[in-house]
């Protein structure tokens, strides 16, 4: 009985350590946390192609292929970087996206006009969906402020600007933070200034700032490792191809899914190689859902749907005709299906003791036999 006890309380720890009690944050009307499906973002980022129809349209679309929410960036080329063309200002790198461009060439380019925000998070309201933005420096905290955004999203590349995440841990909103190249000690120092300046709703997001990502660097176990040592939410941020990392993410306790989206690869958009298209982001809506579903809890036995299952199992059940007084052997008594027998662990009980009475073939085996 004692062991059985210390199983049943192994049980318990590890049904309190695979669904946490961890507190649920609420961005919007939507409440996001480990009992919650996943909350999926779909990043517009410059994948419009600096047309406001196209936005718009890709609002409507990841609308439709079911998302929780759309995010947006909020900077300009100045705000970025210096209008220069050559040195570390120039992308000179062959495996990069971007070759061939300047840091300002780029971010003007990839830029979300300011004036595109409120008429994007308006259709995006209406249309039943979160709207929010990832502000790239102090002035892009103020311009949103004015919107009212709901949260703010903290990119891998800022973790690092102290300055901002104070400015954005004072407007008291949930954050959402990529931790995307930080090491260990950054992050502790970044979360460390955001809950001390007024954040008190802090969400991680795993990610790999690579573009395209290898699923081989996702280094998903990291996950439920941040959310043990920061006691917070954890998230993925990704851009790998393809669904099978946000799902493998959702196994191991992620509450939000983010990754890019375009509507036709075909037609380009500054991170439309890694983007997902709107029947790939439903695919990806559905199955991260059904990986949430498959979690459930510790449980062992019968699921209230296998019961009907049971009858199907091994049994014992007399295999030959029997006489009263007859031996049970292995060729009279036998483990088979269906399981309205005893137990298989029961045949040595029964194998050399004579049977109480007449049986035909395919009786199952019962106590009162011997």
């Amino acid at each position: 009985m004692k062991s059985l006890i210390e199983s049943e309380s192994q049980i318990k720890s590890l049904e309190n350590r695979f669904n946490p009690a961890m507190q649920e944050t609420a961005i919007a009307d939507r409440l996001i946390g480990p009992n919650r499906p996943p909350f999926i973002i779909a990043e517009l980022s410059g994948n419009h192609n600096q047309s406001l129809d196209t936005a718009l349209a890709m609002i409507e679309a990841a609308a439709k292929a079911g998302v929780d929410a759309i995010k947006l960036q909020t900077y300009t080329a100045d705000t970025m970087t210096l209008d220069l063309h050559t040195g570390e200002f120039f992308i000179d790198d062959k495996d990069s996206l971007w070759h061939g461009k300047s840091l300002y060439e780029l971010y003007q380019r990839a830029m979300t006009p300011w004036e595109w925000h409120q008429p994007l998070f308006e259709h995006a309201k209406k249309l039943g969906l979160v709207a929010f933005s990832t502000p790239f420096d102090e002035s892009a905290v103020e311009f949103l402020e004015s919107l009212d955004v709901p949260c703010y999203k903290i990119a891998s590349f800022e973790n690092i600007d102290h300055a901002l995440l104070k400015k954005v841990a004072s407007t008291g909103k949930p954050v959402i933070m990529s931790t995307g190249m930080a090491s260990l000690p950054e992050l502790a120092e970044a979360i460390g200034i955001l809950r001390n300046n007024g954040c008190n709703n802090l969400i991680l997001l795993k990610c790999t700032s690579n573009y395209p990502a290898q699923p081989i660097d996702a280094n998903l176990r990291t996950i439920p490792h941040l959310a043990d040592l920061f006691d917070c939410q954890v998230g993925l941020s990704d851009h790998t191809l393809g669904v099978g990392v946000p799902v493998a993410a959702v196994a191991l306790g992620a509450t939000i899914i983010e990754k890019h989206f375009v509507l036709d690869r075909s037609k380009g958009g500054i991170d439309a190689a890694f983007s997902l298209e709107p029947k790939e982001f439903e695919i990806l809506v559905n199955e991260t859902q059904r990986a949430w579903n498959a979690l459930g809890k510790v449980h062992y036995g019968c699921t209230p749907k296998e019961l009907g299952s049971r009858i199907h199992r091994r049994s014992l059940y007399v295999a030959k005709d029997m006489h009263e007084g007859d031996v049970f052997t292995p060729e009279n008594l036998r483990s088979i299906r269906p399981g309205l027998g005893l137990a298989p662990k029961y045949l040595s009980h029964f194998l050399g003791r004579k049977i109480k009475r007449a049986c035909d073939k395919g009786t199952p085996l019962t106590w009162d036999l011997i």
